[in-house]
């Protein structure tokens, strides 16, 4: 039998409200509307599916401030993580929001409408006290605190919500389960005791290991539970992932495992993310979860230290497993032993043994390079997986950045430098100059500060989306602003890799390559904000090199360029 929900009842709303769906559904369409985030999104489609039971709607302020000071909704139900509705006073004004107002929740998706929600009220939290309860400190290398700081909006709406329909999936739909769902398959295979694993990572020899090694020892099912919701910014893809998942499950003994997708949006809060887990798994029917050595840790602070401790995760649910009824199975650190071709724990590795074991760190750097991955480490069919999806960098995509002032010859170097990635070959070659793109993008923009940053971050856009696809980028804008050339970055680093090159021209040497006669203009003051005049320039930070045309040649400049870019492994195979 599966385990008992959390609080004694499962919360399926989308059940409960099944009967009233059509008239939930025209109602819905009167209300005025919030178009969810995609973190909100998650969290509501985990509230009507009973994913986070007792829950039945975003968190009113009495139930927010228990659970962020005690882990406890005000009714004295255990729970770890706060559930928030955030909008702003934008929203708030043009929606006219204010207790026992309806309104409809919609799926930023494809507008459908998911939910009507009851206003109970309207609050300001606080935001320092909550990502030091909650996340432990108020740091923004914390990936939550800074979401918490930069993207949630100043007011937060509680209230319960009915459900209109769930969300639409269109992949692995057939993995996609409900609690409602796992507990009736759970119940006609006749698995009444279910071991857990959380993931956000590909699954490797290892944990195909302690995974049959916990299901064993409590006799007991395996449920592979990975999150495909939002994750740590940085990890890998969830369709790589489950497209890994389903090949290792192929692995296991026959009728052992199962497979099941969680729409969960993570906010990597250590032990209280782990006890929020515990509670989530609960609900879906396991009476056995595993919880490892920093269990949703986002990794470092910003004074280079663990946020969490390696087994606080372990203590804070071991400490609460009474009141949530699900057995902790500490994660055990599996080691590789070649000469039995076995893995076993590492506290039970015989004196003098040979031990091989690869870091997280070190795998990536062999799927950057295409270094050989043993399959002592990895099954054939899961590395080729990987492969696909993250191929090594000579078959990667770059973005080279060339910001300067105008007449600076950074469109020379990028014209020039084309030409020598086109001889070098591999790869198609797109050259962006700072024209090109005013032309046919921009070219409704204006000069002020926040339209030049508009139309870097349509470049960026650009620039990450050619590749993503394969492409080498030059661009060659003036780019005269550190945070627009950061977000250019960062855009283009979640596809492949980026180079800020700074040409470093001297101004007086930039005015006097200028056929044009711009600069005189602008000092005449016949054109207003001209970088240089009378607008700044902001010295990049952050470059990965420096030139300057006035004492080194545009081939010498083209030369260092390519240099740098085969040092860091764009051309040809290791």
């Amino acid at each position: 039998m599966a385990n008992t929900p959390h609080g004694g009842i499962l919360k399926d709303l989308v059940a409960r409200d099944l009967p009233i769906r059509s008239q939930l559904l025209e109602e819905s369409a009167t209300l005025a509307s919030i178009v969810l985030t995609e973190r909100q999104l998650c969290d509501l489609e985990l509230i009507i599916s009973g994913g986070f039971s007792p829950l039945e709607g975003f968190l009113n302020e009495k139930d927010y401030k228990s659970v962020v000071d005690d882990l406890r909704l005000a009714n004295g139900a255990l729970f770890s993580i706060p559930i928030n509705l955030d909008v702003s006073q934008e929203d708030i004004d043009a929606l006219s929001l204010q207790p026992n107002k309806r309104v409809t929740l919609r799926d930023p998706r494809n507008d459908e409408p998911i939910a009507i929600l009851t206003i109970q009220d309207i609050y300001t939290p606080d935001k320092v006290k909550e990502a030091v309860q909650v996340f432990g400190d108020d740091d923004l290398a914390h990936p939550a605190v800074k979401y918490l700081h930069q993207n949630v909006k100043e007011f937060y709406v509680g209230g319960n919500v009915q459900a209109v329909q769930p969300p639409v999936h269109y992949d692995y739909v057939a993995y996609r389960n409900t609690p409602a769902e796992l507990r009736a398959y759970f119940q006609k295979l006749n698995w009444t005791r279910v071991v857990a694993f959380q993931t956000r990572n590909p699954m490797h020899r290892a944990h195909r290991e302690l995974t049959v090694r916990a299901a064993r020892s409590r006799q007991a099912n395996v449920l592979i539970n990975p999150v495909v919701g939002l994750t740590k910014p940085g990890d890998i893809d969830h369709f790589t992932r489950v497209r890994v998942y389903e090949a290792i499950i192929r692995r296991y003994p026959t009728g052992m495992a199962a497979l099941s997708l969680l729409p969960l949006a993570m906010r990597m809060a250590g032990p209280r993310e782990a006890l929020w887990h515990a509670i989530i798994r609960k609900n879906h029917g396991s009476t056995h979860f595993i919880i490892g050595r920093d269990h949703a840790g986002p990794g470092k602070n910003s004074a280079g230290k663990d946020f969490y401790g390696p087994y606080d995760a372990q203590y804070l649910v071991e400490k609460y497993k009474d009141e949530i009824d699900i057995e902790v199975v500490p994660f055990q650190q599996v080691t590789y032993l070649p000469d039995s071709d076995e893995y076993v724990p590492s506290n039970e590795v015989p004196a003098g043994a040979k031990t091989l074991d690869i870091s997280g760190t070190e795998l990536r750097r062999r799927l950057r390079t295409g270094a050989h991955i043993p399959e002592w480490f990895s099954y054939p069919e899961v590395v080729a997986l990987l492969r696909e999806s993250h191929p090594p960098r000579s078959k990667q995509g770059f973005t080279v950045f060339l910001t300067g002032y105008h007449a600076s010859k950074k469109e020379s170097i990028a014209r020039a430098l084309q030409v020598a990635l086109n001889q070098q070959g591999g790869r198609s070659i797109s050259l962006l100059l700072g024209e090109t793109i005013r032309g046919k993008l921009s070219s409704e923009l204006g000069f002020s500060k926040r339209e030049r940053d508009i139309n870097i971050n349509r470049l960026g856009f650009v620039s990450a989306e050619l590749t993503r696809a394969g492409a080498g980028v030059i661009v060659a804008p003036i780019a005269p602003y550190e945070e627009a050339r950061q977000q250019a970055r960062q855009e283009v680093e979640k596809s492949g890799g980026f180079f800020l090159v700074h040409v470093a021209t001297p101004l007086e040497q930039a005015i006097a390559w200028d056929r044009d006669g711009v600069y005189e203009r602008a000092k005449k003051g016949e054109i207003k904000g001209f970088t240089g005049i009378d607008d700044p320039y902001e010295v990049p930070k952050h470059a990965e090199l420096t030139v300057n045309p006035a004492v080194e040649s545009v081939a010498q400049i083209v030369r260092r360029i390519v240099l740098l870019l085969d040092q860091q492994g764009y051309f040809g195979d290791v």
